[in-house]
């Protein structure tokens, strides 16, 4: 179960990466057992240039926005939340936490984090590839191309941290032989987990 003090270090913890944006894109910090980290940043083509890419400038147009917070810990589990900025309008998008950082191309992030790993990579058996073992963060942008999502799993990611947040093209399938499939990565954000 979920305390009102996570909630509010959350809160509290995406303002500070609003505020603090220009000269830091990432924060983390740890207090009372808890870890939380935040990042925000502007996608852009230039994959050595920042902390968010895009692979894809008519979905995740160049100058559109992204933030991620997440607080875990072993006793409370794992929120994440993704807000976004400037997207296409009325689309729905996939996204997950992946292992590894963002990169030149869209593959190198990796797989989805996975609490529990499928010995079988690719996974998409929905026994491994679920939003209970994986982080799912997909959501449909409004009129304006904004969007928010939210997930909470009771699990903490302990010594083995993910590298980054990928949007996808569509979201997230869930049947048999295709769980966890999403379509192209559209773009990636590095956060220190």
């Amino acid at each position: 179960m979920r305390t009102r003090k996570t909630f509010t270090v959350l809160t509290t913890l995406v303002t500070a990466a609003t505020v603090s944006m220009l000269s830091a894109p990432a924060v983390t910090a740890a207090q009372d057992g808890l870890r939380m980290s935040a990042t925000i940043d502007v996608f852009d083509t230039d994959h050595s240039s920042g902390r968010a890419v895009t692979y894809d400038t008519e979905l995740v147009p160049p100058g559109s926005l992204a933030v991620v917070a997440s607080v875990f810990s072993e006793s409370t589990g794992t929120i994440t939340e993704l807000e976004v900025r400037g997207l296409v309008p009325d689309r729905e998008y996939g996204a997950h936490v992946h292992v590894d950082p963002c990169g030149p191309s869209g593959d190198d992030a990796g797989p989805h984090y996975q609490h529990e790993q499928d010995p079988e990579q690719p996974s998409t058996d929905p026994a491994y590839a679920n939003p209970d073992n994986e982080v799912w963060l997909d959501f449909t942008t409004d009129d304006k191309g904004a969007a928010s999502a939210r997930s909470e799993v009771d699990w903490a990611y302990g010594d083995r941290k993910p590298g980054s947040v990928v949007i996808h093209e569509r979201h997230t399938s869930t049947g048999e032989g295709e769980a966890g499939a999403a379509g192209a990565r559209l773009g990636c954000i590095i956060v220190s987990f």
